[in-house]
């Protein structure tokens, strides 16, 4: 099956530096089959806490990638706990559909778990991007690339960070790489995006002054074309 937008611009994000990636929050499976389907030298997990999902992705594998049996793994259970310490090699976790609460609350946990362990992160949460990037800049982490993607007319924001202090850039408060944009469509939908995320917080700060700062931030934003 064919990805969308946003699932076809993390699987083009994964390079084949990996000994172990796990598509977290995966449903129906559809990243990990693609990234299967790419012949990485990676083994490829698949993760999700809902049993009925894990079990149809599980025959669906054994089905069409029987051939490819000892590549692939499913995992019924928490993101939060995933055995990642208990393979040895480089890993890539990707996030995605979930919020950004949540997804800081993964990294936060995994990291804590496995604090030897390399890890870089694909991620792509559907809002709360601000106390997300606020938690990878708390845990040291360096950003390898960040983009807008939009998708069903819909802005994602993906960010690509690593544990390695050794590449990458610190991860901004707000981004920056997606405000640059080449073209006009790219211009076009960095503004909309960023009109959209002031809007959001206009209306949160009629009640309250704690995200006044945050707002600050975003109206600040000059969108910048690529020379």
């Amino acid at each position: 099956m064919k990805l969308g937008k946003r699932l076809a611009q993390i699987s083009d994000l994964v390079s084949n530096d990996y000994a172990h990636i796990w598509d977290c929050c995966c449903d129906h499976g559809l990243l990990g089959a693609n990234l299967l389907d790419k012949d990485l030298d990676a083994k490829i997990h698949f993760v999700d806490i809902v049993p009925h999902l894990i079990d149809a992705l599980e025959a669906k594998l054994t089905q069409f990638y029987a051939h490819k049996q000892a590549q692939w793994q499913t995992y019924c259970q928490d993101v939060a706990a995933l055995p990642l310490s208990q393979y040895s090699g480089k890993h890539l976790v990707i996030i995605a559909g979930v919020g950004g609460d949540l997804c800081s609350t993964f990294v936060q946990n995994m990291l804590r778990q496995n604090p030897n362990t390399p890890i870089d992160f694909i991620l792509c949460p559907v809002h709360h991007l601000y106390t997300l990037r606020q938690t990878l800049h708390s845990q040291s982490l360096t950003l390898k690339n960040e983009l807008l993607v939009n998708e069903n007319k819909r802005s994602y924001e993906l960010i690509h960070v690593s544990t390695d202090k050794t590449e990458g850039y610190s991860i901004h408060a707000v981004g920056e790489r997606i405000w640059c944009y080449r073209n006009k469509q790219e211009y076009e939908i960095a503004k909309h995006y960023l009109n959209k995320t002031i809007n959001h917080y206009l209306r949160i700060s009629q009640g309250s002054a704690n995200v006044t700062k945050t707002l600050a931030a975003y109206q600040n934003i000059q969108l910048r074309p690529i020379k």
